[in-house]
Order: structure tokens, then C-alpha cells, then sequence
């Protein structure tokens, strides 16, 4: 039906909390590049009216902290732009001090924690070989 992925990769050691945390500010990432994936609004039999959401799956997969490095550099050597968030930032309180800790760190020395992208079915499953779908 949808000849793009969206794609959220989670490492799989994170706490449960961590891992909704990251899922959430990825998916925004995408969202704010990708307007032509977000519907309409939703309006309820009352006639209450709710935010757009992706009008496609949103696919969370996860991995070893190993393999999601793979799958970071796979992202870059293809041009992929992607949604990343790193380790440190769980230790931030706001946008400018994840941006800070951020730029601190290379793609070699990143602790990745997750990261998101949206790209065409065959590149998006190359790409994120080696995660599985988040149980």
C-alpha cells in the first residue's frame, strides 16, 4: 500500500519509559520533515476535533546497541536523514541542552539510543537489517 517506511529503532536495553521517551521525540522529527505523511484532523461523533496523525504505520523496531550503530552509519553512508537521539540526552531537561550534549559526540562515539527515518521499502529494510520488531 505505501511505497515508504517509517521507521523507529529503539535499543532494546533501554527502560520501558525510556524507550516510549525516545519513540515519541523521534517520530516528531520525522513529522516536522515529512508534512505529506501527517492526514487530516480527526473528528469524533461529538464533532470534537483532534490532532492529525502519520497516515501510514509507524514501524517500532529494536536492537543491541551494536547493531543500532550499524544501522546510525547505514543511515549516513546512504544519505538517509534520520531522527537520533543519544544516551545523554536522557540527562538533559530541555531542547538547547540536548542540542548542547548533542554536538558533543561524532557518529563513531554516539551512544545511540534510537533513531527514526522515513525512506523508500527496499532502502528502509537494507538499512535497518538486524532489528526486529519491538515486543
Amino acid at each position: 500500500m505505501f511505497e515508504t517506511k517509517f521507521v523507529v529503532v529503539v535499543r532494546e536495553d533501554l527502560a520501558v519509559w525510556q524507550k516510549l521517551n525516545v519513540t515519541a521525540f523521534l517520530a516528531t522529527g520525522i513529522a516536522a520533515t515529512k508534512p505529506e505523511i501527517i492526514g487530516e484532523n480527526y473528528r469524533d461523533a461529538a464533532q470534537n476535533v483532534y490532532h492529525p496523525m502519520s497516515i501510514q504505520p509507524i514501524i517500532v523496531l529494536s536492537t543491541d546497541a551494536v547493531t543500532l550503530g550499524k544501522i546510525h552509519q547505514r543511515t549516513l553512508q546512504r544519505g538517509i536523514r534520520a531522527s537520533l537521539y543519544i544516551e545523554e540526552m536522557f540527562s538533559t531537561g530541555h531542547d538547547s541542552a540536548n542540542r548542547e550534549v548533542f554536538a558533543k559526540f561524532t557518529p563513531e562515539d554516539a551512544r545511540v539510543a534510537g533513531l527514526a527515518f522515513h525512506a523508500d521499502k527496499k532502502i528502509a529494510d537494507k538499512i535497518s537489517k538486524g532489528a526486529r520488531m519491538h515486543a
